[in-house]
């Protein structure tokens, strides 16, 4: 199964899960700011991840996720780190879905910065979600 792990994170706490999620399917995340970032091929899974800031989703992530081709995300995983609130996987979602990507239900979040046992539930929500 072709997979990818793309995310944006300001403070370090979003990009930590999108390793770990990664390291688990043995590929690298890549930050959506970041050239290598652009899907080049079709996916089965993409999962994305970042953080509310301000009300909003981060600018790169937004310009990122109006870029995507549909046609390159079989279906795509969402999941967001964040001090204040989940609300960033439901704009994520949001995005998605108006591209008409498939959307999997079930979403990875952790309030702050994940310890060892969140880890762990990233690296099983991410083979969960193959």
């Amino acid at each position: 199964m072709n997979c990818a792990v793309r995310y944006y994170s300001r403070s370090g706490n979003t990009k930590l899960v999108a390793d770990e999620i990664a390291r688990s399917l043995d590929i690298k995340a890549v930050s959506v700011d970041d050239s290598a970032g652009k899907l080049n091929k079709p996916v089965d899974v993409l999962f994305i991840g970042g953080a509310l800031y301000a009300y909003g989703i981060d600018q790169h992530l937004k310009s990122y996720l109006k870029e995507i081709d549909a046609k390159n995300v079989k279906k795509a995983a969402v999941f967001s780190t964040s001090w204040i609130s989940k609300h960033a996987i439901e704009v994520i979602k949001e995005e998605l879905k108006q591209k008409g990507i498939q959307v999997a239900d079930e979403v990875f979040y952790v309030r702050g910065k994940a310890n060892d046992t969140q880890i762990k539930e990233a690296q099983q929500f991410a083979k969960k979600m193959l």
